[in-house]
């Protein structure tokens, strides 16, 4: 069974960088889009960015462009998400997941497999 096993999480303040990781295991980690997503507190699910597989290529939604980077190591089967400037508006668990398809501007079409989420938190 695919799993994804994350950490790097933690307490910041704002202006301050974080950078979770997402080891994978049990699929093939290098053929498969990759994303990023959160959830406020009392908030619903929300797309942060996506690692495409074939091209390399990475999306993100306007809140994070030039602010988080999302990167991919195949050989470790690992994702990474580097986050600067953290804003308060950033607190969140921030989840990874393997993703199918993708609508230009909303974000990829179906997750099928989860990490168990990171908390984030930007506060002074």
């Amino acid at each position: 069974e695919a799993q994804l096993v994350q950490s790097g999480g933690g307490l910041v303040q704002p202006g301050g960088s974080l950078r979770p990781s997402c080891p994978a295991s049990a699929f093939m980690f290098s053929t498969h889009p990759m994303s990023s997503v959160f959830q406020a507190l009392g908030k619903g699910l929300a797309w942060v960015s996506t690692s495409d597989s074939g091209d390399g290529s990475t999306k993100y939604a306007d809140s994070v462009k030039g602010r988080f980077t999302i990167s991919r190591d195949n050989a470790k089967n690992t994702l990474y998400l580097q986050m600067n400037n953290l804003k308060p508006d950033d607190t969140a668990v921030y989840y990874c997941a393997k993703s199918v398809g993708f609508i230009e501007n909303m974000g990829p079409v179906e997750y099928n497999y989860w990490g168990q989420g990171t908390q984030v938190t930007v506060s002074s």
